[in-house]
C-alpha cells in the first residue's frame, strides 16, 4: 500500500504492536508521528530503524505525551498539528490492561483505564478532525480486542474500555462519513508481545492460543500492521464502521 505524503499518528507507538505499525507506515512512505509516554522505549523504537534505509528512518518522529493527562495531551496535539498541518491517518493503539479480580478494582482504577483507553482516543480524534474535515479525507483506526467475545477473566476495566471503543468506532463512522472520513476497528487476537506477560504460564498460554486458532501459528505484529495499512489506504474507502478480527480465525462472528 502506498502511503506517500500521508501523515500518520500512532499512539502506544513503543509497544509491540505499535512498533510494527509505525515502521510499516514509514516503509510505505508515510510521515509517522510515534506517540508514547515512555521516553526510553521511544528511543529504542527510533534505534530499531538502524536497519532501515535513511529515507525510512527520516519518516519516523518520536513524540512523548502522556495519554492519562488529557488536557496536556490535547494541547500537545493541537500544537503538533498546527506545526505539521494535521494528519490523514490516526491509529488509536495505546491501552493499559491491569489484571486482577473484579472486587480488587477500585472505581478510580476503572476510571483510569477508561481515561487512557477511551477518553484519550476521543481527544486524539477531536484534535485530528479539523484538518481531516478541511481536506475531505481521513482514516481513523481504533484497536479493540477479541476479549470482547469472552474467554478472558480478570480484565474487567480493559474489556469494558474496548467495548466502549468499538461503540465509538460505529458512532464516529456514522457521523464522519459525509466528510470523507472512515472509522474502523482492528481487533487483535493473542500476540506474543509484552501484553502477554500478565499470564503466569507463558507456555501454557501459547498452547491455549493455538488450540483456539484456525491458523496454527502465533500471530506477529506485522499481521496487525498489514491490516492497518489496508484500512488506511484508498482501497478501503467504502469500508467504515467495521471491526476486523485479526486473530488467526479465533473469533468467527
Amino acid at each position: 500500500m502506498d502511503m506517500t505524503d500521508k501523515r500518520v499518528l500512532v499512539t502506544g507507538a513503543a509497544g509491540g504492536l505499535g512498533q510494527a505499525i509505525c515502521w510499516a507506515f514509514a516503509r510505505a512512505g508515510a510521515q509517522v508521528l510515534a506517540l508514547d509516554h515512555d521516553a526510553a522505549k521511544g528511543l529504542a523504537l527510533v534505534a530499531q530503524g538502524e536497519g532501515e534505509s535513511p529515507a525510512v528512518r527520516a519518516r519516523l518522529r518520536f513524540v512523548q505525551a502522556d495519554l492519562a493527562d488529557l488536557p496536556a495531551l490535547s494541547a500537545r496535539l493541537a500544537a503538533l498539528f498546527d506545526e505539521i498541518g494535521g494528519i490523514e491517518v490516526l491509529v488509536n493503539n495505546a491501552a493499559i490492561y491491569p489484571s486482577r479480580p473484579v472486587e480488587e478494582f477500585s472505581i478510580d482504577d476503572h476510571r483510569r483505564v477508561q481515561a487512557v483507553n477511551v477518553d484519550a482516543p476521543l481527544a486524539c480524534v477531536q484534535a485530528a478532525l479539523p484538518h481531516m474535515k478541511r481536506q475531505g479525507f481521513g482514516r481513523i483506526l481504533n484497536v479493540t480486542s477479541i476479549t470482547l467475545y469472552g474467554g478472558w477473566p480478570l480484565l474487567l476495566p480493559y474489556v469494558t474500555s474496548k467495548g466502549a471503543l468499538q461503540g465509538m468506532t460505529r458512532a464516529l463512522a456514522r457521523e464522519l462519513g459525509p466528510h470523507g472520513i472512515t472509522v474502523n476497528a482492528v481487533s487483535p487476537g493473542a500476540f506474543p508481545t509484552d501484553a502477554e506477560k500478565i499470564h503466569p504460564d507463558p507456555e501454557g498460554y501459547a498452547r491455549f492460543v493455538l488450540q483456539h486458532q484456525s491458523v496454527q501459528r502465533r500471530g506477529s505484529p506485522e499481521d496487525i500492521a498489514n491490516a492497518m495499512l489496508f484500512l488506511a489506504s484508498d482501497a478501503s474507502g467504502f469500508i467504515t464502521g467495521q471491526t476486523l478480527n485479526v486473530d488467526g480465525g479465533w473469533v468467527m462472528q
